[in-house]
């Protein structure tokens, strides 16, 4: 397994697309915090409460460009067959993959960090932040984006085309954020509640507040392993 996850962090840092994807995430928060409308210095309140808003919907397309290619390509070149007939499983193939597109994801988070410095540092007074929750929201983030990065993995293994594994994840990370809560509000009552809670953004929205409440976790947590599951068996049918 450390193979696969070792080769897929190698072979995307040495692709240009890795550094704009990057690059692209960054801005767009950076943009978002400190320049567009309603930034840090408009709210003049001393949190990352528009780090942790923004995010999400940044990685419904910074995800799938990252995991756009983690079976399509294989796929296409034909040496998924290969990977397949060494001494690893479905499992540790699938694990691999999909860990490794997490931990971009997570280096990519890593420069916004200066951001939480910078905030700690204009508070008034110095450190007036609320370090525990901003970890606790960190958390929250990065479970987030595991789903996403599973779901992004799961499209990449159903098409040998990168595009569509693109817009497939895209497509499906939408209705898993936003589509579910959408559909739970236009049928309303209680109905409307249970159906809204299968959606990411009612988990998502607690932990982005520092509440590392246990329900939230566990759902974020079954949502990797669903769509990890998921990916195995489509990866285990090209043998049946």
């Amino acid at each position: 397994m450390y193979s696969i996850y070792k080769k897929e962090i190698l072979s995307f840092f040495n692709s240009l697309i890795a550094y704009i994807v990057v690059g692209i995430f960054l801005t767009v928060l950076g943009l978002y915090m400190w320049v567009i409308p309603d930034t840090v210095f408009d709210l003049a309140v001393a949190d990352m409460s528009l780090l942790f808003l923004v995010s999400p919907y940044v990685f419904l397309f910074l995800i799938p460009a990252i995991t756009m290619r983690s079976f399509s390509e294989e796929k296409k070149s034909g040496t998924l067959e290969l990977l397949l007939t060494r001494p690893i499983t479905e499992w540790q193939l699938v694990i691999g993959k999909t860990l490794a597109a997490l931990t971009i994801v997570v280096i990519a988070l890593v420069p916004t960090l200066v951001y939480f410095y910078t905030i700690y540092q204009l508070g008034n007074p110095v450190g007036n932040i609320d370090a525990a929750g901003v970890v606790g929201a960190y958390i929250g983030l990065i479970l987030l984006a595991g789903v996403l990065t599973a779901v992004g993995t799961f499209a990449s293994s159903l098409t040998d085309n990168q595009i569509v594994s693109f817009i497939s994840a895209l497509f499906f990370g939408w209705v898993l954020l936003e589509g579910i809560g959408y559909l739970g509000q236009l049928i309303g009552g209680d109905a409307g509640m249970l159906i809204s809670g299968f959606g990411l953004s009612f988990h998502y929205s607690a932990l982005s507040k520092g509440v590392l409440d246990t329900y939230n976790l566990v759902f974020l947590l079954s949502g990797i392993l669903v769509f990890m599951s998921a990916t195995r068996l489509v990866i285990q049918s090209r043998k049946w």
